[in-house]
């Protein structure tokens, strides 16, 4: 099987990974769930997770060929945008953001927004396949965490996005708008029946225990030692998700980046004064945990 490469990059902010896989034989590259920095308390935006990505890549002297969302994020800005904009490489993100879209359209009440995906280059179907350089990939749909999420399969490599953390670290919430524990579980499985020594790279790490950050575990050790999956029956799974997101609070900036991420990382239109301004829904989750 085929192993690309794949450079992690960590934000502790969001805890969230971003990554860049390529065909070191052709130099072509991917970069997946970049972060756009927000400061939620000053209001300001920085692009130096961006730029770190772009800075390896250029440093290894590769082209960037695909951005890729695995999912609309709720925790942090997606770049795709602004690395399109630096790379010229198309945006994509699976087909079913459509569905997103509509749904957080009445959440802030935006009869203007288009919810036909067209803010990306491409949307990818379930099964599709693509390459990366001389690296066949594939999409999987993962929904569950969101009704959007995607995995992507490159060579020997899975970016499972917020499906399952390490080990240690369990399984994704899924009480998001959209979400489904039932769902997650038949992702979680699709995922786990790819062969037991394929890489899975997860879309956070929140070190539990104070532990160093870890990103990378395979198939085989997510069966054998994931706190929230080995041994647990489908309805064991279910109660034990449901019961844990009963009493997690909202990421502190679901309200800020699901606006900017249903558009691809496109920040607000600019206002007469040239700045642009976040539209915060007040009591859009009347009975979310403080």
């Amino acid at each position: 099987m085929q192993k690309p490469d794949v450079a992690a990059f960590f934000d502790k902010r969001t805890f969230s990974l971003q990554y860049v896989v390529a065909d070191p034989r052709t130099g072509d590259c991917a970069i997946i769930d970049p972060v756009l920095d927000f400061d939620e308390k000053s209001g300001s935006i920085s692009t130096s997770n961006a730029d770190g990505l772009l800075s390896h890549v250029e440093k290894r002297g590769w082209t960037v060929r695909w951005i890729l969302d695995t999912h609309p994020h709720a925790d942090h800005f997606s770049a795709a945008h602004y690395l399109k904009g630096r790379t010229g490489a198309p945006m994509a993100i699976g087909e079913h953001v459509k569905d997103v879209q509509e749904l957080w359209k009445g959440i802030y009440n935006l009869p203007e927004l288009p919810t036909d995906g067209r803010q990306w280059d491409h949307l990818f179907a379930d099964g599709e396949r693509f390459r990366i350089g001389g690296i066949e990939a594939r999409v999987m749909f993962s929904p569950g965490h969101t009704l959007a999420s995607v995995t992507y399969v490159v060579g020997d490599c899975a970016f499972v996005h917020d499906t399952v953390f390490m080990p240690d670290g369990g399984t994704a919430r899924a009480d998001f708008p959209g979400g489904s524990a039932e769902q997650l579980w038949k992702s979680i499985a699709g995922i786990l029946s790819l062969p037991d020594e394929t890489r899975l790279f997860v879309g956070h790490d929140y070190q539990p225990g104070g532990r160093e950050v870890r990103w990378e575990s395979s198939v085989a050790e997510e069966k054998a030692e994931n706190i929230h999956l080995a041994g647990k029956s489908e309805a064991e799974f279910i109660a034990l998700r449901q019961a844990r997101d009963a009493t997690l609070p909202m990421p502190k900036l679901i309200l800020h980046a699901l606006q900017i991420n249903i558009q691809g990382g496109r920040l607000p239109q600019g206002e007469e004064n040239g700045r642009s301004y976040l539209k915060i829904p007040i009591d859009a989750f009347p009975n979310a945990v403080w």
